[in-house]
């Protein structure tokens, strides 16, 4: 008995990757990632047939995407990623002109606090 699902597609032998479940009352077809065991109405869908796949007419598809697949990062992300290595690459005295002197955040005495943008740099009680 072989361990892997496969889809449940007529003549189709590739590995599942996703499970369909319809809801009849509410007229949808829910595809999602596959279920930790094979349930009797329900079918598994390899990546070919889930991509592919369509609902009858008057029938809504809610595809629901597997939380543990690694998000692609906006573009947002990438310029903050990297703004922060262009920071931590700048030599300490830029970075002292660029961020602040050493001054608490309302710029009163220092408090071992170092403030570089929407970034705070916290220096430890033992140094």
């Amino acid at each position: 008995m072989s361990l892997v699902r496969r889809c449940s597609r007529t003549a189709c032998g590739r590995p599942a990757v996703a499970t369909l479940t319809y809801v009849y009352a509410d007229s949808t077809a829910v595809l999602g990632p596959l279920a930790t065991y094979a349930e009797p109405h329900c079918y598994d869908l390899c990546a070919e047939h889930s991509e592919r796949l369509t609902a009858p007419r008057g029938w809504e598809v809610v595809r629901l995407s597997d939380g543990s697949a690694p998000s692609r990062p906006s573009g947002d992300d990438l310029e903050a990623l990297a703004n922060a290595v262009r920071e931590a690459a700048r030599p300490p005295g830029r970075a002292a002109e660029a961020g602040g002197s050493g001054r608490g955040q309302n710029g009163g005495p220092g408090t071992g606090e170092t403030r570089r943008g929407h970034l705070r740099v916290l220096r430890s009680p033992d140094s």
